[in-house]
């Protein structure tokens, strides 16, 4: 029996594959360890996959030559996205698979698929007991005043046409992790310790590799040519599935995913320990975990994601210490220590939030309220029990709709999507209709094609007074449903990034072994437009804090298309494009001469310039001659926002910084990418969910304050257009 659940959250590929993206030998010897051998229920699991695809995708892609050709080229990818394992030669023999595949996986023959495997298992091992017994040598026959570099992207290297290019690409990377070591002062006679033990556990866990494993690499390098949501599930991976959409897991609150040899963040559980701890953010990567406030750290680069997730988890009350390389790091190679508290996340704990703004204006304050919602949830047992009070975002909001405007008088409202990956789609209607009168908000369009639309059926109260929607690139989904059906509406104005791009729904459907996770629809706003790949538009824009072409639909391989579908005929509650000059201009006016303000924009251009780096230097001069000039610039902008605030100068970033740990690795090899996972159904990564203890308080929000004072402007705006129009008011006074 099908399982239909409608999946509205934020999603990022990822491939759950290597154990060290970038180490191999090529040679003909056979494997030292037994051959991975696929089972009779893969085969029933495999035929039964495709058939769902072809039935039931919303592409309607039928696994024929031409995709067999792209899923031997994107698994082959998934195994060596490094081009550090196969030849030229490899590549030449796995050719024969090209055509083959489609025919043999409609018949259950998975030969191809552990064929590829075990050729690579076979020279991964080669790779890495070479490195193991000649390390010490290695490295003391690195000379660091050569004058070479090394290239962060290894998809952008050609297969390597022989053996001695692979070892020349070898000796270049083992040359940059010592080099990352000797920056973060590192003593010389434990890098080679270092990076032995790296490589020796690295090993052991190639050698666990089971048909479980290649099979769902194998399966997903398919799913992934039809929709980077589609996903194949192994046992494993369902489990953590279920626990995901329980919400009953004790740990830290983050969504990981492995991603070359790293274990990244991919997002923040609302309310859980880390997004309360304040120090983890998306797309840092994880390179070490300690256990306690003593316990000495395991370098966890190169491991399984499964494992990383299990040393990050823990119980309730206990303390666990990770390694991390920030993504938004001022200099290259910077890494920090945060120690977090694990906990248990509740629904409770995720709820809407409420607070209020005082935003000065002339002699007079002018109240905001904000209401910051995380997700779009709903007790759903409790729902079917019957209870009166069951959890959801829109009861939530409702009350606190009510007391921001019976309590606290605001004079409006601000809804803060940022990083709301998605939710119930039911929320996502019913909390749109707090703020309409009636009518539709979604339209949802199957792979049949039948299109249907739902929203707020029967009129009823709602909130009238003026509001803002602020959403950034994280905000996904029904987020994306939500501040577009308030855009389309003309019911307030959206400000910030422009959001994710997720326009799909997904259906889990079980499997002989594991499940299948199905785009099955579509959604569009009533406008007709879809939000897949552009998302929703802000009407004032925002600094991107993340990079657009990492994080977002459109940055991911195989997404559907954008397209648009008839409109439906609705209500526009004010004309906000008639005041959006005026707003525009006195935003730019306000914002060009706020010192945070201008600080931010500066952090994100001096982030664009740190990832236009692609290669580092080899040469130990000229790489702390580029960690010196991105300190400088660090500096320079810190100091331009101190003496605008009349704070005191700083002379080095060392007075500014916090629980840097010296010990940390510090390996560059990989370019800073951000992501995106999602709501409790991330397919590539594990909700390790949790709450903490009370984080510190937040530091000022820019970017909410801005959207507080263009919704106060818009106010202004309107009252002054109404009293011109007013008999007595401006308009009669120039007649």
């Amino acid at each position: 029996m099908n399982t239909p659940i409608a999946l509205l959250s934020l999603a990022r590929r990822g491939l759950a594959v290597t154990a060290a993206s970038g180490m191999l030998l090529l040679g003909g010897i056979a494997p030292a360890q037994a051959l991975i051998e696929y089972t009779d229920t893969q085969r029933e699991t495999m035929v039964d996959m495709i058939d769902q695809l072809e039935e039931r995708h919303y592409a309607k892609l039928r696994y024929d030559d031409e995709l067999s050709s792209q899923h031997l080229d994107n698994y082959i990818d998934s195994l060596d996205s490094g081009r550090m394992f196969f030849t030229a030669a490899d590549l030449a023999e796995f050719e024969a698979y090209r055509m083959q595949m489609d025919d043999d996986l409609h018949k259950g023959r998975l030969d191809a698929g552990f064929n590829i495997f075990n050729r690579f298992q076979q020279r991964l091992v080669e790779r890495l007991e070479t490195v193991v017994d000649t390390l010490p040598e290695a490295i003391a026959a690195m000379d660091f005043n050569v004058e070479e570099d090394y290239l962060l992207d290894g998809e952008e290297r050609p297969w390597a046409a022989n053996q001695g290019e692979l070892d020349d690409r070898w000796r270049r990377h083992l040359k940059n992790q010592v080099l990352s070591l000797r920056m973060s002062d590192k003593p010389q006679d434990e890098i080679a310790e270092t990076l032995s033990k790296r490589y020796k556990n690295q090993l052991k866990r190639v050698q666990q590799y089971n048909n479980q494993d290649v099979f769902q690499i194998y399966a997903n390098a398919l799913t992934e040519l039809y929709d980077p949501h589609t996903n194949y599930l192994s046992p494993r991976r369902s489990e953590n599935f279920n626990i995901n959409m329980s919400l009953s897991l004790e740990g830290i609150g983050a969504v990981l995913q492995l991603e070359d040899e790293y274990t990244k963040v991919v997002r923040l559980v609302p309310a859980g320990p880390a997004d309360k701890q304040g120090e983890l953010k998306p797309s840092d990567r994880i390179v070490g975990v300690a256990q306690g406030d003593d316990e000495e750290f395991e370098d966890v680069i190169g491991w399984r994601l499964d494992e990383v997730v299990e040393l990050i988890r823990g119980p309730k009350g206990s303390t666990v210490r990770l390694q991390v390389m920030p993504s938004k790091a001022a200099k290259t190679g910077e890494r920090k220590v945060v120690t977090i508290v694990r906990n248990k996340v509740k629904l409770e704990e995720q709820a809407a939030q409420k607070k209020v703004l005082e935003i000065p204006n002339g002699d007079k304050t002018m109240k905001v309220g904000v209401i910051d919602i995380p997700a779009f949830y709903i007790d759903f047992d409790a729902m079917r029990r019957g209870e009166k009070d069951y959890k959801s975002t829109t009861r939530d909001v409702k009350k606190l709709l009510d007391e921001l405007q019976n309590e606290d008088q605001v004079d409006g409202v601000v809804i803060d999507l940022r990083n709301n990956g998605g939710g119930s789609l039911q929320e996502a209607n019913e909390l749109t209709g707090l703020f309409i009168e009636y009518g539709p908000t979604v339209q949802i369009r199957h792979s049949s094609r039948r299109v249907w639309r739902d929203g707020k059926r029967l009129r009823g109260p709602y909130y009238e007074g003026p509001l803002v929607v602020l959403i950034n690139r994280l905000s996904a989904s029904a987020s994306e449903i939500f501040a577009g059906a308030i855009q389309d509406y003309q019911r307030g104005l959206i400000v910030g990034d422009r959001s994710f791009g997720k326009g799909t729904v997904q259906t889990l459907i079980p499997l002989p072994e594991g499940q299948l996770k199905l785009t099955e629809s579509k959604f569009y706003r009533i406008s007709g437009d879809s939000t897949q790949h552009r998302g929703v538009v802000p009407d004032v824009t925002f600094p991107a804090l993340y990079d657009h072409e990492e994080i977002g639909e459109s940055a991911l391989d195989h997404a559907l298309n954008w397209d648009k579908i008839n409109p439906v005929r609705h209500r526009r509650y004010q004309d906000i494009n008639d005041l959006l000059p005026e707003v525009t201009r006195l935003f730019q006016e306000r914002s060009g001469n706020n010192p945070e303000y201008i600080f931010l924009e500066d952090q994100v251009h001096l982030a664009e310039e740190s990832r236009d780096i692609k290669t580092l230097p080899l040469n130990e001069e000229a790489r702390r001659a580029l960690a010196d000039e991105q300190d400088s610039k660090a500096l320079a902008i810190e100091n331009k926002r101190r003496a605008a605030l009349g704070e005191e100068l700083l002379t080095s970033l060392d007075e500014d910084e916090v629980d840097v740990d010296d010990d940390a690795e510090a390996d560059s090899e990989a370019s800073d990418e951000a992501a995106s996972g999602e709501e409790s159904d991330e397919e590539n990564g594990e909700d390790i969910v949790a709450s903490s203890a009370e984080g510190e308080e937040d530091e000022h929000d820019v970017l909410l304050t801005e959207a507080g004072n263009i919704l106060v402007d818009t106010l202004l705006l309107r009252e002054q257009r109404f009293a011109a129009h007013t008999p007595g008011g401006d308009e009669r006074a120039s007649d």
